[in-house]
């Protein structure tokens, strides 16, 4: 595979969690967005978030940003969550889960648009020896750039697939 392979599909694949994110929440009420299937299930609204949290955080340490655009660009304060600025979902539990709040639902398109922004720049930006570069020696074998970036694509296609399943059971609802 050549590396502008590499990057057109990596590019593809993140326009479509970018196009993604708004058609989840489109025409959802709040009250929609923060519905759980039972008390220990994540909402869309907390889904999409954390996919958007986790790009944002990942891609920002690739690229060795100074902070990451959740705090860079004061999405955190547009959010207003009741969260720690630097929280990005992993290892919250469910009662963190429940007391997220959406103050806007037109945030979660603003927030992964500008995540999507640092993302295209990184990848387009990636040449052949980039994409091998160990990134984290902590793991056998160690983590290259590459690695990463499809690790990082990988869990938001997950998280905006499961955000779309739950949005087919809020609608069923209805």
């Amino acid at each position: 595979m050549t590396t502008d392979t590499a990057r057109d599909l990596l590019l593809d694949g993140f326009g479509r969690i970018r196009d993604g994110v708004p058609e989840v929440v489109d025409g959802l009420s709040v009250d929609e967005l923060l519905w759980r299937p039972d008390a220990d299930a994540n909402h869309i609204a907390w889904l999409v978030w954390h996919l958007a949290r986790q790009q944002d955080d990942q891609v920002s340490q690739l690229t060795k940003a100074d902070s990451s655009v959740w705090v860079g660009d004061g999405w955190v304060d547009r959010f207003g969550l009741p969260y720690p600025p630097d929280t990005h979902g992993w290892s919250m539990s469910s009662k963190d889960v429940g007391r997220f709040t959406v103050a806007d639902p037109e945030l979660f398109a603003g927030y992964q648009g500008a995540v999507h922004e640092r993302t295209v720049a990184y990848v387009e930006g990636l040449d052949a020896a980039a994409y091998g570069r160990v990134i984290d020696r902590r793991w056998n074998p160690p983590v290259t750039a590459g690695v990463r970036i499809m690790s990082v694509l990988e869990d938001a296609a997950k998280h905006l697939g499961q955000a779309e399943y739950v949005r087919g059971m809020v609608e069923r609802r209805r």
